[in-house]
C-alpha cells in the first residue's frame, strides 16, 4: 500500500480588527471567513480580546463561531485562543460541546493563558496567577469533555470526547511547548513575539525552533504531531499598493506599542516590517520571504493573518484569494478537493 503523503493544513486568522464598529466588523469578518472556504482553505481561526478594541475586536468568540457555522459548511472554525483563566471552565466546556455538534465536528480549541494583564483586574484576578489557573481550568474542562464525574457528582451534558483530540495550546516558550507536547495537544506558534535582551537580533525562526524542539522530545509515542504556525502577511497586485498599506497599519501599531510603555526598534518601514515580522509585497515577494522562514518548513498548519498590516475589507479578500491560489501552493499546499480527486483518479 502506497503511504499518503503529508499534507499541510492551510488557515486564515482574524483579531476582527476592521475600521468599522463593532457590528461591521462582525460581519466583515464573517464574510472573509465565509471567503476562505470558497477558496479552499481548511480552517478559519478567532482570537478573543477582552475590552481593548485596538488589540482585538471579539470578547465571546464561540459565540462568533456559532454564526459562522451556520454560514459554513466544510471549513473548521477555530479559537486562537480562549483565555481559559478569565473563562468559567464548565460554561467552556458546555459551549464548546454544543457548538461541536452544531458545526458537525468542525471545532478545534485554541487555550491559552491570557494577553493583556490589566484585563485580569476586571475578573477579579492576578495576572500573577494566570499559569496556576489556567491548569486548574483546563483539568475541569478536559474531565467535563470525557463525561467524568466532577465536583457535586455531576457530568456535562452533552459530553464531548472528541475535542480531546482537538486542543491547542499556545506559547511563547520552550517550557509551554513542552506542556502541549506532554499533553499530546497541538503547538500554536504566534505571528510575532518579543526577542529577548540578549538576542535582540533574533528571527522569529531562532525563537521558534527551540519550542517546537521541546513539542515534539515531550509528545507521546505514536501521537502525531499538530504545529500551527501563524504568520502576518499582506499580498496585493502591487508593490506600490502593498507597501502603502502597510506603512499606515505598522506605523499606528508602532506608536501603540511606545505610547503603552513598550520599546519599537528602528523607525523606517524596513525597520518596522521587521519588528512586526511581516510579510509584505506581491505574491512573488511574499513566498521568497515566506521561503525563507525555516519555521515553515516544520508546521502542519499554515495560518495567515492580515494583522498588524489591517488592510480595508475588499484587499482582505484579495488577500485571501492571492494567499489561496498562489503563494501557499508555493509552500506545499494542496486543497483538500484536489488531494481528494487525485486518491479517486489512482484507485485501481
Amino acid at each position: 500500500m502506497t503511504q499518503t503523503p503529508f499534507r499541510k493544513r492551510l488557515g486564515f486568522f482574524t483579531r476582527v480588527l476592521d475600521d468599522a464598529t463593532a457590528g461591521v466588523r462582525y460581519r466583515l469578518a464573517a464574510e472573509q471567513i465565509v471567503e476562505a472556504e470558497r477558496f479552499g482553505f481548511d480552517s478559519a481561526w478567532v482570537a478573543q480580546h477582552h475590552f481593548h478594541a485596538d488589540e482585538g475586536g471579539l470578547p465571546a468568540p464561540l459565540v462568533f463561531l456559532a454564526h459562522l457555522a451556520a454560514q459554513t459548511s466544510r471549513i473548521r472554525l477555530g479559537t486562537g485562543v480562549i483565555t481559559l483563566p478569565l473563562e468559567n471552565p464548565i460554561r467552556v466546556a458546555e459551549d464548546t460541546a454544543v457548538l461541536d455538534l452544531l458545526s458537525e465536528g468542525r471545532l478545534e480549541v485554541g487555550l491559552g493563558t491570557g494577553g493583556t494583564p490589566s484585563s485580569f483586574t476586571a475578573f477579579g484576578l492576578e495576572s500573577s496567577e494566570r499559569g496556576d489557573v489556567f491548569a486548574r481550568h483546563l483539568k475541569i474542562v478536559l474531565d467535563a469533555w470525557a463525561g467524568r464525574t466532577l465536583d457535586g457528582g455531576d457530568r456535562l451534558y452533552p459530553a464531548a470526547p472528541a475535542l480531546l483530540e482537538r486542543i491547542w495550546q499556545a506559547t511563547f516558550t520552550v517550557v509551554g511547548g513542552e506542556r502541549a507536547g506532554r499533553s499530546g495537544d497541538g503547538l500554536m506558534l504566534s505571528r510575532t513575539q518579543p526577542r529577548p535582551a540578549d538576542h535582540i537580533d533574533a528571527s522569529l525562526a531562532d525563537l521558534q525552533h527551540p519550542i517546537i524542539d521541546a513539542y515534539l522530545e515531550a509528545l507521546p509515542k505514536g501521537r502525531a504531531p499538530r504545529i500551527l504556525g501563524s504568520r502576518s502577511l499582506f499580498v496585493a497586485d502591487s508593490r506600490r499598493e502593498a507597501l502603502r498599506f502597510a506603512e499606515t497599519g505598522l506605523r499606528r501599531g508602532a506608536e501603540r506599542l511606545i505610547a503603552a510603555g513598550h520599546k519599537v526598534e528602528g523607525d523606517t518601514l524596513t525597520d518596522l516590517i521587521r519588528a512586526f515580522d511581516v510579510h509584505v509585497g506581491t505574491p512573488e515577494e511574499v513566498i521568497e520571504s515566506l521561503s525563507a522562514d525555516a519555521t515553515l518548513e516544520r508546521v502542519t498548519d499554515l495560518v495567515f493573518q492580515v494583522h498588524s498590516v489591517d488592510p480595508p475589507h475588499p484587499l482582505i479578500l484579495r488577500a485571501i484569494e492571492l494567499i489561496a491560489t498562489r503563494v501557499a501552493p508555493a509552500l506545499g499546499w494542496v486543497p483538500e478537493r484536489t488531494v481528494q480527486t487525485r486518491r479517486i483518479g489512482a484507485v485501481g
